[in-house]
């Protein structure tokens, strides 16, 4: 290559970083102006105090009810409806919301208590893991119900007690298989280790079964449904400050874009919803069978 054309190659390479430069400052003052107009305008970034609605029935009482808390009682009214109206309803020919039912039911016991821990011990836990299959996924569900806009999960405490119930569930399921002694010794003692370094093994596997599995069903459940929930106030929120306040064609546009993303949204959290559901109520069998199985 002659110096010429190195030359040339230079300076384009010069002018192009230049531009790439000028560009990037562009941005940045766009998303500066951006910024100072939407705090003009009233537009707030979502935060964790949507998590903390005010109280609007018995507010100052242990029965304070906001909106996540009537979001829980009616997801569990509904559901419930729904069981009971199944219960005295079902009949032999199947209609569609019965089929729709079943259909769920089925589901649970084959894909995760068939699966899981095989037909002859599945039948005494598909109970309560159809409990915590159903309960999770409804409510999960009320975060894209109009009205509520809100998952009865996005708060710690409702996964806590949905943990705390599969965490008693699997113990209670190996002491009543092993006993007590038994039981612990399965869990806190595995088989064919040497003793010495059972000294170092026997607190981590007590921190593992015993803390980290109900902590990390509790967690997985909650951080999923408050990035859902951001999401989604995000999206909406930018699309009503960019549709009625920022206006003309860059708002129109950049709203609607927003606005596909929030529906986007919408369709994942439907998804993740019964996704959350499907893998608390499969992990909750995979510890009853490590359980209940002779290590």
């Amino acid at each position: 290559m002659s110096n010429k054309d190195t030359s040339s190659s230079t300076i384009q390479v010069f002018l192009g970083a230049i531009l790439f430069a000028n560009a990037s400052f562009e941005l940045v003052a766009q998303a500066g102006r951006f910024r100072l107009a939407a705090e003009e305008s009233g537009f707030h970034a979502p935060t964790m105090d949507e998590f903390y609605p005010d109280a609007y029935l018995f507010e100052g009482t242990p029965f304070a009810i906001n909106r996540i808390i009537m979001a829980r009682l009616i997801a569990v009214a509904v559901l419930a409806a729904i069981c009971i109206l199944y219960a005295k309803r079902a009949k032999l020919v199947p209609g569609r919301a019965q089929a729709a039912f079943e259909f769920v039911l089925d589901f649970i016991r084959k894909s995760i208590g068939y699966e899981v821990l095989g037909e002859e011990k599945a039948g005494r836990y598909l109970p309560a893991l159809a409990t915590m299959f159903l309960g999770i996924l409804f409510m999960n569900i009320t975060g894209v119900i109009p009205g509520l806009h809100i998952a009865s999960t996005s708060l710690i405490g409702m996964p806590i007690i949905f943990a705390l119930f599969a965490y008693i569930l699997f113990i209670v399921a190996g002491i009543r298989v092993h006993g007590v002694g038994g039981y612990f010794k399965s869990q806190l003692m595995p088989a064919g280790v040497p003793k010495p370094v059972l000294i170092l093994m026997t607190p981590i596997e007590f921190l593992s079964n015993f803390i980290v599995r109900p902590a990390t069903l509790a967690i997985r459940l909650l951080a999923n449904m408050v990035a859902g929930h951001l999401l989604l106030v995000l999206c909406f929120g930018a699309t009503h400050y960019l549709y009625f306040s920022m206006g003309g064609a860059v708002g129109i546009l950049s709203g609607s874009v927003t606005l596909l993303g929030g529906i986007a949204v919408v369709v994942f959290e439907i998804l993740v919803a019964g996704l959350q559901a499907y893998i608390f109520a499969l992990l909750a069998a995979v510890y009853i069978s490590l359980s209940i199985e002779e290590h």
